[in-house]
């Protein structure tokens, strides 16, 4: 058996999640089901992050074990191929060590969330960013951010469904920035609670729209309860962009 990690791009908005689901269609089945038109195997895919339905990629790592004598450009292009006309893209390919391991060898992960801060509607960015049509103060988000950064017990931002043994992560970044007409929240961490990128971008959106003083972000944060949450943001604004591993 070879192990292959693959590095993949997707538009989340057809998908119930990156993870098989029994009530639709995922990133995972459509790149197993992939696999297996290429080589005739049932392998299973393991991934670095899991992704809520309409999450959308930029650079999420996955890996395969494949006993087919195939070289990584052959399988990547094979898989491209096969993967038509769903919106998943093999950015790239590499064979790696047995103990190599697409979740646990994974020492880092950024996300980057979009919000389109204008009046009209979304047409080519429809389903890939969240539309707010008030102006926002990205620099007064920025302030209040910072008081998210490090060491917390993130229960407020945890969704009720997360399965983490526990709600304490360090955060190593989180800002916020003026693109044009774009405000983008990046996050990086070793790891996320599900839903915690999208509810504290929900928060500094309410920041940034005047609703929320900059100091209730941390009073949300110090009150360790989800009924402090002031807003999730959509799925659709949510982008995986990078896993970091050591020996890369």
């Amino acid at each position: 058996m070879t192990r292959f990690a693959l590095t993949l791009e997707f538009d989340g908005t057809p998908f119930m999640g990156l993870q098989r689901q029994a009530h639709g269609p995922s990133v995972q089945q459509a790149v197993e089901e992939a696999v297996e038109r290429v080589t005739g195997e049932q392998a299973i895919m393991h991934a670095a992050g899991r992704t809520d339905s309409g999450v959308h990629a930029l650079g999420m790592r996955v890996h395969l074990d494949i006993a087919k004598d195939i070289a990584p450009f052959r399988l990547m292009e094979a898989l491209n191929h096969h993967l038509r006309p769903d919106p998943v893209a093999v950015l790239d390919c590499v064979e790696k060590p047995d103990d190599w391991h697409a979740r646990f060898s994974c020492t880092g992960r950024s996300y980057l969330y979009r919000i389109a801060n204008r009046r009209a509607p979304l047409t080519l960015d429809a389903n890939r960013a969240w539309l707010v049509p008030q102006p926002l103060d990205a620099e007064a988000m920025h302030r209040a951010a910072q008081a998210l950064v490090g060491r917390h017990d993130f229960t407020t931002f945890r969704s009720v469904h997360c399965q983490a043994q526990s709600p304490v992560k360090t955060l190593d970044l989180l800002s916020v920035e003026r693109v044009g007409e774009e405000v983008q929240i990046r996050a990086a961490a070793r790891s996320f609670l599900h839903h915690q990128v999208r509810s504290m971008v929900g928060c500094l959106a309410l920041v940034g729209l005047g609703r929320w003083r900059e100091e209730q972000v941390a009073e949300a944060l110090a009150a360790r309860e989800r009924s402090a949450l002031g807003l999730n943001a959509p799925s659709a604004g949510l982008y995986f962009v990078r896993a970091l591993y050591p020996d890369e």
